[in-house]
């Protein structure tokens, strides 16, 4: 069943995370054969102007991506930074999002987001 939204319990779970810190989010997007990544390159010129007025910053955009491992394809993996889960809420409750979101919703075939802490481990330093 395709996913392109998060439920209420997800929703109300987003509270529960510590505001310390940032947030990656790991975007999963499978778009609607038909004019998916038209609709989804139009969200994106809508959503730019909330990450930069909430400082949050797009790390990685790839296409063209493999299966290696499982049987899972998308089209897309994004990855966002957010200063702070409560920057991020910010962003899905501005009415600006609200709006720019139905074209998220009109591109997208299936998704996941996955909610990530960024960890700093000993083979970040050479």
């Amino acid at each position: 069943m395709p996913i392109i939204a998060p439920t209420q319990e997800q929703l109300d779970d987003l509270q529960t995370i510590s505001n310390e810190g940032p947030l990656v989010m790991v975007n999963l997007l499978r778009f609607k054969p038909k004019g998916g990544e038209a609709m989804y390159e139009k969200y994106s010129q809508l959503t730019m102007p909330i990450l930069n007025k909430i400082g949050a910053q797009v790390v990685y955009y790839g296409s063209d991506g493999m299966t290696f491992i499982g049987d899972d394809r998308w089209d897309v993996v994004l990855l966002v930074q957010y200063p702070s889960r409560s920057a991020f809420y910010k962003m899905i409750s501005d009415p600006e999002y609200v709006e720019a979101s139905q074209f998220r919703a009109e591109a997208l075939e299936d998704s996941r987001l996955y909610i990530t802490r960024p960890q700093y481990v000993a083979w970040d330093n050479p």
